[in-house]
């Protein structure tokens, strides 16, 4: 309860305005089918147990509303999860450790993003599934500053937006782009959304041959 009343304070003061509260996945479905908002912030763990409930409520309201965007807050990186509620559409979806609300600015601009349709998953998923993927050799072959694109690219960020943060030029930033795709094989595309789920996918599938 402490957290949900941080973030609505948050939201109220980056002007986001919040149009319910649900303290259960039960009241929290019941709202969002009266409300219609653009965006739902669901914690995974919600009552009565407290282990699965928010991402049932997650994939049942993204199937019930699929222009609504969905975010997700969980306290551990679980790419189970990821994998789980992106399905075959990144379009609209984010996940993000809790931890992440703490700075603002990237929290609410993480929420904008997935609100206008585009992708934000943490990048310590995107790191603990390139860990766990060692042993595949297209991951070996990336070098340090192209998995930190690739965390970007999870993100749902754009070429220019990968350059600001990381100091470089667009131009850079679409050429470490360029050697992600190629090393790891996978369809260059212009639409974000499926250059985030390609990735999100290839990482997966290293994850079950491993």
């Amino acid at each position: 309860m402490l957290l949900r009343e941080g973030i609505v304070r948050l939201l109220h003061e980056s002007d986001v305005e919040v149009v319910g509260q649900a303290g259960d996945a039960e009241e929290l479905v019941r709202k969002v089918r009266a409300h219609k908002p653009d965006a739902a912030i669901i914690d995974v763990k919600m009552p009565p147990t407290h282990t699965r409930e928010g991402l049932v409520a997650a994939k049942q309201l993204r199937a019930e509303n699929p222009n609504m965007a969905v975010l997700i807050l969980s306290q551990y990186a679980e790419e189970l999860y990821t994998s789980e509620l992106l399905a075959d559409d990144a379009s609209g979806f984010g996940y993000l450790i809790k931890e992440r609300v703490i700075d603002v600015a990237e929290f609410v601009d993480a929420l904008r993003r997935i609100a206008n349709g585009g992708s934000a998953i943490d990048p310590s998923v995107v790191t603990r599934m390139v860990r766990v993927n060692k042993r595949n050799h297209a991951l070996d072959d990336l070098t340090d500053r192209e998995l930190e694109v690739l965390a970007l690219m999870a993100e749902g960020r754009t070429n220019r937006a990968i350059a600001e943060k990381l100091f470089i030029s667009v131009r850079a930033a679409e050429k470490h782009v360029g050697a992600i795709f190629e090393k790891l094989a996978l369809e260059s595309k212009p639409d974000d959304h499926r250059r985030v789920l390609a990735v999100l996918r290839y990482l997966e599938e290293s994850q079950e041959r491993s």
